[in-house]
């Protein structure tokens, strides 16, 4: 029996090289061909799925697109691969702008996941990762001046404690949903002097992480995610209007 010993028979006009990407797809996502394992070559896989390696090409070219194979430092062999970060997140963010999620449900899932997060990160946190982020708060409480720099730190506040948590099925959900979400800070902070207020709050959950306790964690990072609505309405933005592409910034 051929490596790939099935048949290829398309669906209504689906073109041919969608049926090879699902085949191979299967294949990778079963196991049978694992992270690491080399990809047989292009006229191996088209004779073993009977079509044309052009059809093999554009296939290879949809699965590179997705992150599942892979050329090591531009050679010419190829590996499968897991996917990583950027490029599931890239995709999902494009998803949300496109299918107008609006800023509301963005906010929903974040008070869903933040509070998980930091959760998680109590009992995980080492202490390298507190040092940064009593570091970080700190950079924060004499930035209130610099909005920009106010963003940025408040983004690396809530990564590092992201990263701290161990949780890789959270990171994943997370990381494009606050690639939308957070860069809105910077059109409350225009409008709203609020940092004080930022600084409370990171100081109360980094305390309650120092003491290991995740209930009051848990507690302060809700209190934050819903502190921020109210500050997102107080600037008069429109909470149900449909999320904007990263770096979109409304006039202050």
């Amino acid at each position: 029996m051929s490596l790939l010993d099935v048949e290829i028979v398309p669906v209504s006009n689906e073109p041919a090289y969608r049926s090879v990407v699902r085949r191979i797809e299967t294949k990778i996502m079963s196991g049978e061909w694992a992270v690491g394992d080399r990809v047989p070559a292009e006229t191996t896989l088209a004779q073993d799925l009977g079509v044309h390696r052009s059809t093999i090409r554009e296939a290879i070219r949809v699965l590179e697109q997705n992150g599942l194979v892979r050329r090591h430092d531009g050679g010419k062999l190829l590996f499968v691969t897991a996917p990583r970060e950027a490029d599931i997140s890239s995709k999902i963010t494009a998803a949300i702008v496109l299918q107008e999620v609006t800023f509301f449900e963005l906010w929903e899932s974040m008070r869903c996941i933040e509070p998980a997060l930091v959760e998680g990160a109590a009992s995980r946190i080492s202490e390298d990762t507190l040092d940064a982020l009593q570091e970080n708060v700190e950079k924060t409480r004499v930035a209130y001046a610099d909005k920009k720099s106010l963003v940025q730190l408040d983004i690396e506040f809530h990564q590092l404690i992201a990263t701290a948590s161990g949780n890789r099925a959270l990171q994943l959900c997370r990381q494009p949903i606050s690639q939308l979400f957070y860069p809105a800070f910077l059109n409350v902070f225009s409008r709203l002097n609020a940092g004080e207020r930022l600084v409370f709050a990171h100081e109360k959950i980094l305390q309650a992480l120092r003491s290991r306790d995740a209930a009051v964690a848990r507690e302060w990072m809700d209190k934050h995610v819903v502190d921020f609505r109210r500050g997102y309405e107080l600037a008069s933005l429109d909470i149900d209007a449909p999320v904007g592409w990263p770096g979109k910034i409304d006039a202050a």
